[in-house]
């Protein structure tokens, strides 16, 4: 097996994907690959992807792997970390076999590959481990509720928004599983009910990727675009419960003015409860993260502030995630003869109703009944 590529390096794949083209060799230091960063490698249309570590550490079975297999790219596991600076940006490498290549043919790494039946028993063995995690988990966010009840409680003071929200839909964007399809399927909802449109970090360039724009931004403002940052949305940044806001100075950098609000958990947590705060009639959530898995895959071991924020938002907040599969319409015969029926009825009258037609008809019946006659 050969296959040869432009090299793109860097140790935070969402980093990563702003810079990758179609037929780029990506390199990446992503242990566990989670889904959503995935999927941005597989839009990307990249040939490999190399891992300095490994796919999938059997910890949990998660899905990235087996997402990159199923679209035909070529997986190198656990190529070391030395190869992340042994290989350079925007150069050509090779993967011959299980080794990697610079372009003077010189080895840099090796690894191993991965085939779709390895990592079938890869998610079979981490499945195993589900249990005695899930058992963790429910400690970690049992624990960290009681230290972030202030949370839901009225201990964190959000900002005075410029967005009117009071008595408004409102629709929160994360860019996570799923979340492209399920934004789609909600455009005639999105048209009707002209919700406010927030975006939570990469979720604003998300909805700017099928040609919304966001009224609110909330995030620490680490994985989305200038050109989101730049769109005139008005931005809220997610600092620290000690309010450092670290992603305030990229904002400031690019001209533009936010506010700050310190608080636990996560930023779509903040964005939740913020329009919830602030008199939103109701919450449509997409690609939000639910459940057990989803918080692994982001590297948190409990999901305490997620738990409080929909205890209190309770039945304001829809969750439409997977909305876009709930139902597909697939034509069958039966509609299509329907269909030409529908079409061909107008027809008829109109026919039957012009003179010229009436006239051609009757000397049709006329030929036909002297031709019986014979």
């Amino acid at each position: 097996m050969k296959i040869q590529g432009i090299a793109r390096v860097d140790r935070k794949t969402k980093n990563l994907v702003k810079r990758l083209q179609p037929g780029d060799i990506a390199i990446i230091d992503h242990l566990d690959l989670d889904e959503v960063a995935a999927e941005s490698l597989v839009a990307a249309r990249v040939k490999a992807v190399i891992n300095a570590k490994s796919f999938s550490s059997g910890r949990y079975p998660n899905l990235g792997p087996r997402l990159l297999a199923q679209h035909g790219i070529c997986l190198l596991d656990q190529a070391g970390e030395e190869l992340l600076n042994r290989a350079v940006e925007g150069k050509p490498v090779r993967i011959v076999d299980n080794q990697v290549e610079d372009e003077n043919g010189v080895i840099i790494a090796q690894g191993i590959i991965l085939t779709e039946a390895m990592i079938k028993d890869q998610m079979a063995k981490a499945e195993a481990n589900l249990i005695p995690l899930a058992a963790e988990f429910i400690d970690n966010t049992l624990k960290f509720a009681q230290r972030e009840k202030s949370f839901v409680l009225g201990g964190v003071e959000f900002p005075e928004l410029d967005t009117l929200i009071q008595g408004r839909h409102v629709v929160v964007v994360v860019r996570g599983h799923n979340y492209r399809p399920d934004l789609h399927a909600l455009h005639s909802y999105i048209r009707e009910m002209r919700p406010i449109l927030v975006g939570v970090d990469g979720g604003a360039d998300a909805l700017m990727d099928i040609g919304y724009k966001p009224d609110l931004i909330v995030g620490d403002m680490d994985s989305i675009s200038d050109e989101a940052l730049l769109s005139g949305a008005e931005l809220v940044v997610h600092a620290y419960t000690d309010g450092k806001a670290p992603g305030l100075a990229r904002v400031l950098d690019l001209g533009l003015q936010a506010k700050t609000v310190a608080a636990p958990g996560t930023s779509e947590d903040v964005a939740l409860l913020m329009t919830y705060e602030h008199g939103a009639r109701l919450i449509v959530a997409v690609g939000t993260h639910s459940n057990m898995i989803d918080f692994l895959e982001k590297g948190r071991p409990g999901m305490a502030s997620t738990f409080l924020v929909r205890l209190k938002i309770g039945s304001l907040l829809v969750d439409a995630r997977g909305v876009s599969q709930l139902y597909r319409v697939r034509p069958n015969h039966l509609h299509l003869a329907q269909v030409m029926i529908a079409a061909a009825i107008p027809l008829v009258l109109l026919a039957f109703m012009s003179s010229p037609v009436r006239q051609v008809l009757r000397l049709l019946l006329l030929q036909v009944r002297l031709a019986w006659k014979r």
